[in-house]
């Protein structure tokens, strides 16, 4: 309803709806008397009859009720649908009287709707009905008349769901007693309606031509003519038999009308069947007026016979059966033989057209009801008929499906049966017809089945051994009347015309091989009827015909389709059969196989051979093989004598035939096939006497050398069929046999294993299968062969794979391997109890060693591999189901433990190997799990890999002792004697430590334990293990984490633990982890060392310290005498103690520390040991003690009194123990703690000891600097440095509340002499160290001294640096204007930028950026004296560090050049190239500092050198590489959060030495810091550059600039001008930082100008825009060449803003003070050099500036003046 693109009336906002019209109608009628609606014709009145009084009717109709019904008289298919479905709803839910109401209005809205044409409303409408029913019940009977017509027609809907929903609803009214009432109450107006439809309407009567198209009214009619039919025939069945009488009159008018019977010939197919199907009903049910009506019946369904309608015929030949067979004289109706007959030949030879298995089995009753009259002359009657169908089943549509070709044969083979069986009066006549129908039909017939491969499998064989067993039973029965005889020239004659049709077949040189095959599989049929099952087991239907002229038929022959089945019946039947079939069969078979052996004794013919094979296979006979014989003697007489001793040695004509043509046969090497010759084997076995013949002709047959391939088929076909291995079984378990397997398993293994590529024999996989075969194949559990064949062959293959091994790099033993492993799996999966033997324990062995090693290793590919572990997976499965019944050792797990555990201690394997090892081994230990009752292997397995206490030991010494240097650095522990254990350097290993190894394969296995929750035997001692393993692991992983730079081997290493769930993490979810916490505290108090970090590691983790280990200090006994365990325990366990516990621990050490005596200063036991601990409780501040720190410095001052010697004071550490370094260097700890926590002052004394020691250590530490490769030595420098860095700090950083309470003169002696005493001794030290290594790698011992070094140089004042004494350093050539000194310095420290390791190059950096400002003013100098040279002058930054950077490009050009521009570059922290690109960025960031302290002048003869060099573009190019796509920034920020995301650009970046940083982060964030300066400083630069750019890079440019840096610049410019404190004179600016705008004012006398600057959104790449905002006084072309100055100076110079503006105020003051413009840019002052114009042409006398003339000249190529073109002179 209302079309949805029509254009709508105005004001009607919402779409057309037929439903809420009604809605709107059925809440505005209040009183209105009834309402008509308008229906689809005149006589459709809406729900409601509109007579007088409806208002009191209409008054009953629930409104929401009358609202349905009134949308249900709408035309919209979607609103009656939903309205009906609402209805159905309604009756659902509403009171049984609220439903009433609606009944007088139902029969008119339901006898309409129900015939819709949409068919779901006519299902809502069926479903709806049921609800009504099942709510109104009886009450709709005053109703049921006027319904009940359309309800039948309803129920035949061609729609099946409604059809089936309207059936529902009939049930649901009417249980089925009562159904035949109730159509006969309401019969009369059933009819009137089915009358009315049938006779009356009219596709326009129906439906409105008005509204419906065309096609849908007549489809509608077309449905209800269908309807009507088959309602009527629902009708017929329906009724009671007494009310059938009184239907024939109520037919009668129906009957008598042509329009009636037309509908025969209907051209809509689905009328014709209802048709048809209404016929059959009449015939069912009312024979009398069939009868009466035969006149019209007959003809109309007879001449339809050959309707081929697939809806129409199973209906036809239903009416057809019920027409014959009701109507007697029906045939008198119609001409059969010009009329029916000919009709259904044509049906039959175009084979039923597709509908063969329709219409076929109709045809032996049809056949059997034509009248002898019609059937006249039988012979030809026959003839055609038989004829046909053998035509229809030739055409290729029947052919190709075997349901019809089926159907076809079947019909025929019935129907012939039947013809045989018709008495006839005259002998000849029936000889006759016996004749043609075997001749001229079944042979043929059975001819064409032969020749079509696709009819061979049908039922023709199975129905003609069936229909021979009936006639040799009729033939057995003597009768007076002569049956048997004919019976018998019957069978003669059949078999006689048989043999002949198959001679032709076989006798013929290029005979087809599937028609033999078919031949051989029939006469198998007909020897043996029941033994082969049928084709297709389809329900067959059983036609039975009880007529009385039938009755003999019967009797003899029993139901001419029924199918007996009972076993008692087949034995029965081959008894009965076997004389009359047996002779003919045999001869049949006995020709055919004379005939063949002729063809293959002569021609060679291979298809004769498997035809003969196939006989032999079903009639293995002696007289079938003495045939044979005697044909091949005839063959030729040369074989004689031979055939005479064979002759001799056996009498039976099957053995002759073996050894005189059989073994012949076999041997004939370009034989592919041979298992028809098997086959032949086996028949001629079949006919041996004794098992002991057979066993000698076979062991024959092996001795013989014939292929293997037959002995396979052998074997094969024997596992198939018990009767054949009954046949062979002594000769399997014999030894000759099994000799030769043995053999052939010997020379398998060699011929792939032999390093000489093997000849590739395609027999090789047939032998492998025949050895699987032989193993794995089980006859009622026992093996094939005899067992300790088996085992022999099981020991070939293990040799053979451990050969494999070593092999293996000749790279052939693939094809081997492979069928080793299809042999051992299928052996290991199938044979129970197979690995009680040791050689399959060993082959087991063998095959998991493979598996758990590397392929490198092993060079197995990784299908093997793959095969390989199959196959070991199917063995242990079988070891675990026989561990379970069995109570043995398994000698496999014991030597597989062994093996793994001098894998994994022979420190020989790399990650990989591990991981593939680790698998194994755990795949191993699943299996165990899962057949693991009690019996405790797998506690036996590991225990058998676990190291002992010595192997642990040496174990522990495989770490090499690198892992110290980082927790002594630190502090975390403190040591007083050089470190024993292998310092094996760690950066060139490619195999793991054993420990590592050891660790992981049985942390892993210990998981699997605990994850399976098996712990067996004695829980406390198995807890042991677990722990001790688990520790190790907890120990290895802490050595990997100490070292301060791991090599990529170890943390691939971790990468896989984690893979693997191999972690603490794991262990922790799978059991309580005290007694582990324990095992390692235990051995912390014990070793200390790295078991002390390894225990702080867990105490983080499980974030608790027991109360054993608070023990240790609770009382001073607890922990003296100090050990070195001890102590390093307690540095560990500091940090994890609460503030009471520490400062107890603290007492106790200051306590020891007064008591302390001379010789005890440097032991553990003594003043080192207090110190230490000590250092670490104050280490991390949560202790209040501040009151004891001056106490201890006193002591400290004390010992120094008394006992110098002990403090290393500027003294040679060559001849100083360990001891007193140790002692030395906590005391050094101790004095930066104490100047950070001491809140007491400080006594002059005690800062003089401070401040001295600290310079005597420096001293030392300058002094020995050879000596930094001695761990403790190299500590010493390093805490030395930082003290002298604290101190730096701490003077630095006081506040002045401070510095009151510091002695008088100790500021100013810190600034004159210690700060400069520290420094003269460092920067030299810097110098001398970094020139004696030119390389220092991270983690190496220089870089610790290099960084503590480099912190303490960063203090370094400028002046220091100035007056510096480090030698002169000059370098020839080189352009300086800077003094000696300052040059000196430069040289020294630039070429530092390049050392190879981040300290230094940060401290240098730090030291150079102090310098920078200091350095352009004496190139100003130098720019005086440069006078207005024609050419454009360049002046290039400090050489010094120009050099370094032209070192640094062609270094970086090669990493970063295959790197597109725009793609972020990840560089490795700490690498190379990390120092290479850190100290690139760097010198660019002292470049830039150099260029904002220059001045303008001098920074435009910069820029012009850097244009030159191109070092800018190449830096731009490279920055682009270096900063990451999306630069946020991660780190700690310092302003508030929620604000705008932090990146790169807003965040600063913080260079320390010690950088506490993320390295990984820093060279991106550096690199965006240098571009921001970059652009900041050199904006005109970077905007030439990105001008000159590939389209790519530009926009790659322009993106990321306007995105994050942008906004950051132009918010620091506007902000630079607001808080400018530049004042002009006459000039004023301001700025808005919302619209990035900058506004000056300018005015002088009364000239008043103002500019509007406007930055862009790229900011500073674009251009800024400058426009006009108000003037006063000035020239409009004066005006313009102003602005245009303006924003030349501000695009091309390399400044801020506000220089811009400074230089075009002076180019304007210079404008009205008189000085003329250069006539070539118009402007006072140049744009780039800022000079005046000064160059006067002699002629016209005016001025250019000297760049500009320059410009001119080379451009032009001339030398005349721009204005009057005079020589300029």
């Amino acid at each position: 309803m209302g079309g949805k693109n029509k254009q709508r009336t105005k004001g009607n906002l919402r779409p057309s709806s037929s439903g809420r019209a009604a809605e709107l109608l059925a809440k505005e009628r209040g009183t209105v008397p009834g309402f008509i609606g308008f229906g689809t014709s005149q006589s459709d009145l809406g729900y409601v009859p509109a007579v007088q009084g409806a208002e009191e009717i209409d008054s009953l109709v629930d409104a929401d009720f009358r609202m349905v019904l009134r949308k249900l008289s709408k035309r919209d298919i979607t609103t009656k649908l939903k309205a009906m479905q609402e209805f159905g709803t309604m009756c659902k839910e509403r009171e049984a009287e609220v439903v009433k109401g609606v009944l007088p209005y139902w029969p008119r809205i339901y006898c309409k709707i129900s015939l819709d044409h949409d068919r779901r409303v006519r299902e809502a409408t069926q479903q709806s009905f049921e609800q009504l029913v099942l709510k109104v019940k009886k009450h709709l009977a005053p109703y049921l008349k006027s319904i009940m017509g359309y309800w039948l027609i309803a129920q035949c809907d061609t729609y099946s769901p409604a059809a089936s929903a309207a059936k529902v609803a009939f049930e649901k009214a009417f249980p089925s007693s009562k159904q035949p009432e109730a159509l006969a109450f309401c019969k009369d107006e059933i009819l009137n309606v089915l009358q009315d439809h049938l006779l009356k309407e009219t596709p326009n009567t129906l439906s409105d031509p008005q509204t419906v198209p065309e096609e849908e009214r007549e489809a509608k009619f077309f449905r209800i003519l269908t309807c009507s039919l088959l309602a009527l025939k629902k009708l017929l069945s329906m009724l009671p038999k007494k009310e059938m009488h009184s239907l024939e009159e109520k037919l009668m008018p129906l009957l008598s009308q042509n329009k009636f019977w037309k509908y025969g010939k209907h051209n809509i197919p689905q009328v014709r069947s209802a048709f048809f199907e209404l016929a059959s009903a009449f015939c069912q049910y009312l024979p009398e007026l069939v009868k009466t009506e035969a006149p019209r019946v007959c003809p109309a369904v007879l001449l339809s016979i050959d309707d081929s309608d697939a809806v129409v015929c199973p209906a036809l030949w239903e009416a057809v059966l019920y027409a014959i067979a009701t109507i007697e004289d029906c045939w008198s109706h119609v001409n059969a033989k010009k009329g029916v007959l000919p009709k259904l030949w044509t049906v039959l030879r175009e084979g039923g057209r597709g509908l063969a298995t329709v219409i076929y089995p109709n045809l032996l009753p049809f056949i059997s009801k034509v009248p002898p009259g019609i059937a006249e002359p039988k012979l030809e009657y026959f003839r055609t008929f038989f004829s046909s169908i053998i035509q229809g089943l030739s055409s290729e549509r029947a052919i190709a499906s075997p349901s019809e070709s089926s159907a076809i044969i079947t019909a025929f083979m019935e129907c012939l049966r039947f013809a045989i069986l018709q008495k006839i009066d005259k002998e000849d006549d029936q000889r006759q017809i016996h004749q043609m129908l075997i001749r001229d039909q079944l042979i043929p017939l059975t001819n064409a089945v032969l020749k079509e491969p696709r009819l061979q499998n049908g039922p023709l064989f199975y129905q003609i051994a069936e229909m021979l067993s009936s006639w040799e039973a009729k033939a057995e029965l003597s009768n007076d009347d002569g049956t048997d005889e004919v019976f018998q020239k019957l069978l003669s004659n059949f078999w006689d015309r048989l043999l002949k049709m198959c001679v032709l077949h076989v006798d013929t040189l290029d005979a087809d091989e599937k028609s033999l095959f078919a031949i051989s599989g029939m006469l198998e049929i007909l020897q043996n009827p029941k033994s082969t099952t049928k084709p297709n087991n389809r329900k067959s239907l059983k036609i039975r015909f009880t007529d009385e002229d039938e009755s003999e038929r019967n009797t003899e022959n029993g139901k001419p389709m029924e199918v007996r089945n009972t076993d008692s019946e087949i034995q029965a039947d081959l008894q009965h059969s076997s004389l009359l079939r047996k002779e003919p069969l045999e001869n049949l078979v006995c020709s055919l196989a004379e005939l063949s052996i002729v063809y293959v004794n002569e021609q060679k013919s291979e298809q004769h051979l498997k035809f003969l094979s196939a006989l032999l296979n079903s009639f293995s006979t002696n007289r079938v093989f003495q045939v044979l014989l005697e044909q091949g003697n005839d063959a030729g007489s040369a074989q004689a004598e031979s055939q005479n001793e064979v002759k001799a040695h056996h009498e039976s004509p099957s053995v002759q035939f073996l050894y005189m043509n059989l073994i012949a046969w076999l041997k004939e090497d370009w034989r592919k096939d041979t298992h028809f010759l098997v086959d032949t084997l086996y028949s001629v076995l079949n006919c041996c006497n004794s098992n002991d013949e057979r066993k000698i002709i076979l062991d024959d047959l092996t001795k013989m050398d014939l292929k293997w391939i037959i002995f396979l088929q052998i074997i094969e076909k024997a596992c198939l069929s018990t009767t054949k291995l009954s046949l062979v079984s002594d000769w399997l378990k014999g030894d000759t046999l099994g000799e030769r397997l043995v053999m052939l398993a010997d020379d398998l293994c060699h011929l792939g294993l032999k390093p000489i590529a093997a000849p590739s024999e395609s027999s090789s996989s047939e032998r492998w299968t025949l050895l699987s075969l032989v193993l794995s194949q089980h006859i009622k559990n026992e093996s094939l062969i005899g067992e300790t064949f088996v085992e022999r062959i099981i020991d070939k293959l293990q040799a053979a794979l451990s050969k494999a091994k070593d092999l293996s790099e000749a790279g052939n033993t693939e094809p081997s391997v492979s069928f080793i492993c299809d042999v051992a799996s299928s052996f290991f999966s199938s044979v129970k109890g197979c690995l009680l033997m040791p050689s399959s324990e060993d082959l087991l062995l063998t095959i998991f060693q493979l598996c758990a090693q590397r392929q490198d290793a092993t060079h197995l590919t990784d299908l093997l591999i793959c095969k390989l572990k199959h196959t070991w997976m199917s063995g242990v499965n079988s070891l675990v189901r026989q561990l379970r019944t069995m109570q043995k050792q398994s000698t496999f797990l014991h030597k597989s433990a062994l093996w793994v555990k001098n894998q994994i201690q022979s420190s020989s394997l790399d990650v990989k190997s591990l991981q593939v090892l680790i698998t194994a081994v755990s795949d191993l230990l699943s299996k165990l799990m899962e057949a693991d009752g009690q019996s405790g292997y797998l506690g036996a397995y590991v225990e058998h890999v676990m190291p002992n206490k010595t192997e642990w030991g040496k174990l522990h010494e495989s770490l090499s002792t690198e892992w110290m240097h980082k927790p002594l650095l630190e502090g975390r522990l403190s040591m007083n004697c050089e470190p024993l254990g292998s310092c094996v350097k760690l950066c060139g290993t490619t195999k793991l430590p054993s420990h590592l190894c050891t660790s992981a394969l049985l942390s892993k296995m210990v998981l699997l334990v605990l994850e399976n929750g098996v712990v067996h035997g004695n829980d406390d001692a198995e807890r042991k293990k677990i722990d001790n393993i688990i520790a190790e692991l907890l120990y290895s992983l802490q050595w990997i984490e100490e070292l301060e730079n791991p090599p990529y081997l170890l943390l691939e290493y971790l990468h896989m633990l984690e893979e693997m769930h191999i972690t603490y993490e794991k262990f922790r979810t799978l059991s309580n982890t005290t007694s582990l916490q324990q095992t390692i505290f235990d051995r912390s108090e014990e070793r200390g060392r790295l078991w002390s970090l390894t225990m702080a590691k867990v105490i983080q983790a499980e974030n608790t310290v027991s109360c054993e280990m608070k023990q240790l200090f609770k009382t001073t006994e607890g922990f003296l005498p100090l050990t070195e365990g001890r102590l390093h325990t307690l540095q560990c366990l500091s940090r994890f103690l609460i503030e009471e516990e520490k400062k107890e621990l603290v007492f106790h050490c200051v306590a020891k520390l007064m008591t302390c005596t001379q010789s005890e200063l440097s032991s553990t036991d003594g003043a080192f040991g207090c110190l230490s601990i000590l250092n670490s409780c104050l280490n991390d501040r949560s202790i209040d003690c501040d009151h004891l720190l001056p106490g201890i410095l006193k002591i400290i001052i004390s010992w120094k009194n008394d006992n110098e010697d002990s403090f290393l004071f500027s003294c040679n550490l060559k001849e100083k123990s360990a001891q007193l370094l140790g002692f030395n260097i906590e005391m050094i700890r101790y004095l930066p703690l104490l100047l950070k926590y001491s809140a007491a002052p400080l006594a002059d004394n005690e800062w003089d000891f401070i401040m001295c020691s600290m310079l005597a250590w420096l001293e030392t530490t300058s002094e020995n600097r050879s000596l930094y490769n001695v761990p403790l030595v190299q500590i010493f420098a390093c805490v030395s440095c930082d003290l002298a860095s604290a101190l730096s700090a701490y003077f630095e950083a006081a506040a002045p509340e401070t510095t009151e309470n510091l002695p008088v003169n100790l500021i100013s002696e810190w600034k004159e002499f210690f700060s400069e005493g520290i420094h003269n001794l460092l920067l030299p030290l810097l110098v001398k160290v970094t020139g004696e290594t030119k390389y220092a790698s991270e983690g190496s011992f220089q870089n610790s001294v290099l960084t503590s070094l480099g912190e303490a140089l960063t203090y370094i004042s400028k002046d220091q640096l100035l007056n510096h004494k480090l030698p002169a350093k000059f370098v020839a050539g080189q352009k300086t204007n800077l003094p000696d000194k300052l040059q000196t310095l430069l040289n020294t420290l630039s070429p530092l930028l390049l050392f190879r390791a981040r300290p230094v190059q940060l401290s240098v950096y730090h030291m150079l950026y102090k310098l920078m400002p200091e350095l352009p003013k004496f190139d100003d100098e130098d720019l005086k004296s440069y006078g207005d040279e024609e050419e454009e002058l360049a002046l290039s930054p400090p050489a010094a560090l120009m050099s370094v950077l032209a070192t640094q490009e062609l270094l970086l050009e090669n990493i970063l050049e295959c790197i597109p521009v725009g793609e972020f570059a990840v560089i490795q922290p700490l690498s190379d190239e990390f120092c290479l690109v850190l100290g690139y960025l760097l010198t660019w960031k002292l470049t830039l500092a150099f260029f904002k302290a220059a001045s303008s002048q001098l920074r435009v003869l910069y820029s012009q050198y850097l244009r030159r060099t191109k070092s800018l573009n190449k830096l731009l190019y490279h920055l682009f590489r270096l900063m990451p796509e999306n630069p946020v920034f991660s780190g700690p920020t310092s302003e508030i959060p929620n604000k705008d995301t932090k990146t790169f650009f807003t965040e600063e970046l913080h260079l320390d030495v010690k950088g506490t940083g993320v390295l990984s982060s820093q060279i991106p964030h550096l690199a965006c810091s240098v571009y921001h300066i970059t652009l900041k400083d050199l904006p005109a630069m970077v905007r030439l550059w990105w001008n000159s750019c590939e389209k790519r890079v530009f926009n790659v440019v322009d993106k990321f600039t306007s995105k994050y840096v942008s906004s950051v610049l132009s918010s620091q410019e506007i902000s630079s001008v607001q808080t400018s404190t530049q004042l002009f004179n006459g000039m004023t600016v301001k700025a808005r930082s919302a619209a990035r705008e900058v506004i000056a004012t300018y005015s002088v006398d009364d000239i008043f100008i103002e500019l509007i600057i406007q930055l862009p959104s790229n900011y500073p790449l674009g251009s800024i825009t400058v426009e006009s905002g108000k003037r006063v006084g000035v020239a409009v072309q004066q005006w313009r060449n102003w602005m245009l100055q303006l924003s030349t100076y501000l695009t091309h110079q390399n400044g801020s803003i506000m220089e811009g503006l400074s230089l075009w105020k002076n180019n304007v003051d210079k404008r009205f003070e008189g000085v003329e413009d250069c006539m070539i840019c118009f402007s006072v002052i140049h744009g780039s050099n800022y000079s005046l114009p000064k160059k006067a042409c002699r002629t016209c006398k005016k001025k250019f500036h000297s760049a500009c003339l320059y410009k001119w000249f080379t451009s032009s190529n001339k030398s005349t003046c721009p204005l009057c073109r005079e020589t300029f002179f």
